[in-house]
């Protein structure tokens, strides 16, 4: 959930175009899902920019060469000032996290793009997230899969997201409480499978409940020594691979008793 890279990728310039026809749609999208005001309309437009202009510094981080232009769409759409607290309400969406309660944050929103683009998603999708948080996540997630389970430790945020994802109409979000490290085995197995917080090593239950042909993406390391963002993919046969990308900071994955 705390994150902040230290290297960035390459945006081709027939994305330009694209970019900007988005950026121009968006204003009438944004206002399916409440009340924006034309600062927040805004502010989400420069948020999409500042994340163009780290994927064109992210070398090999993207499996391509830009930002999946639907999660550029739906995180254009958000209202991301609905899932941070009010006396942040004016910096969010500036492209770092944000304390959200319980020593937890709201990813930076470059971070939220680059692991969905990462996750290779399809539409028929099944997927978990491990780290609830806020649920920003996985509103990103919702928009872009059929189903999305989530789950969370810390009850207080797991009970408020839940009921901030209701509110916004998510009915195809799963919010579970309980020690993400273990997933949740009732509803695996998964197409793709994402960490929002650092683990020390790719959690085995999360990859024995990864469907093959599933990818996960997680970020390893302690959070006193240098993580990196993780692509774990389970090939046809069950066989496990793992790729490094970029260096990033997040806070530890927090574990039951």
């Amino acid at each position: 959930m705390n994150h902040s890279p230290s290297t960035f990728g390459r945006l081709p310039l027939p994305f330009l175009p694209m970019l900007a026809a988005l950026l121009a749609a968006l204003v009438l999208s944004s206002l399916a899902r409440g009340a924006d005001t034309a600062e927040q309309r805004a502010d989400r437009v420069a948020m999409l920019r500042t994340i163009e202009r780290h994927a064109k510094t992210a070398g090999d981080a993207l499996d391509g060469d830009h930002i999946d232009p639907e999660v550029m769409r739906v995180m254009g759409e958000l209202p991301r000032q609905a899932f941070v607290p009010d006396n942040v309400q004016d910096q969010a969406y500036d492209d770092r996290p944000l304390p959200i309660g319980y020593g937890q944050t709201i990813s930076q929103p470059f971070i939220v793009a680059l692991m969905t683009d990462l996750l290779a998603l399809e539409p028929d999708d099944v997927v978990l997230e491990v780290g609830t948080g806020s649920g920003y996540q996985a509103a990103v997630l919702a928009e872009l899969v059929e189903k999305v389970h989530t789950i969370e430790i810390v009850p207080g945020l797991a009970a408020t997201a839940a009921e901030r994802l209701a509110g916004l109409g998510f009915d195809n979000v799963e919010t579970h409480q309980g020690d993400g490290y273990y997933g949740v085995e009732a509803a695996a197995p998964f197409d793709a499978i994402v960490v929002t917080a650092a683990a020390s090593n790719v959690p085995p239950p999360l990859i024995a409940q990864l469907k093959p042909g599933g990818r996960m993406v997680v970020p390893v390391g302690s959070s006193f020594a240098l993580q990196h963002l993780m692509i774990v993919e389970k090939d046809e046969a069950g066989r496990v691979r793992t790729r490094q990308t970029l260096p990033v900071r997040f806070v530890p994955l927090i574990r039951g008793s």
